[in-house]
C-alpha cells in the first residue's frame, strides 16, 4: 500500500558551482545561473509505503506526515533563498535533484524504519524528479 501527502514551498536559488567561472556556469546552467537568483513554486509529494494497520485502517496517519513535512521541509525552505539561507545548500548546488535528496534525507531521519519513502519534487508543472534513497 502507498499513501501520499502533497505540500508546496516557494524558494529562490541559483544554479552554479563556486569552483567554475561565471562563463562556464552560464554555459552549463543558462539563465538558472543568474547571479540575482530566480524562484520556483515547488510541489513536494511524499509517498509512504507499508502495511495497513488492522486496528486503525491507516497505513500511517497523514496528519503525522503533514506535520513532518511542515517541520522538516516547509519551515526550513519556504520563502528562503536556498543558496544563502539554508545550511543544506552551503556547499551543494540546489538543483531539483539535490533538493529532492535533501528532502528525502530529512524526512527519512524522522520516519519509522517500517515505512518506505519516496519523494517527488515538482520544480515546474513540466519538470519533476523522484528519489527513493537509491
Amino acid at each position: 500500500m502507498k499513501v501520499c501527502r502533497r505540500a508546496t514551498f516557494n524558494s529562490a536559488h541559483r544554479l552554479y558551482r563556486k569552483d567554475w567561472t561565471d562563463d562556464k556556469n552560464k554555459a552549463v546552467f543558462g539563465k538558472c545561473s543568474n547571479e540575482n537568483f530566480h524562484g520556483h513554486n515547488y510541489t513536494l509529494e511524499v509517498w509512504i509505503s507499508g502495511n495497513v494497520n488492522q486496528e486503525t485502517g491507516y497505513l500511517i496517519d497523514l496528519k503525522i506526515v503533514k506535520d513532518l513535512i511542515k517541520e522538516e521541509i516547509s519551515d526550513r525552505f519556504d520563502h528562503k533563498n536556498l543558496n544563502l539561507d539554508c545550511a543544506e545548500f552551503k556547499d551543494l548546488n540546489p538543483t531539483a535533484e539535490n533538493i529532492a535528496i535533501v528532502c528525502w534525507n530529512l524526512l527519512r531521519s524522522k520516519l519509522a524504519s517500517e515505512y518506505g519513502l519516496v519523494v517527488k519534487l515538482w520544480e515546474t508543472e513540466n519538470n519533476s524528479v523522484e528519489y527513493d534513497g537509491n
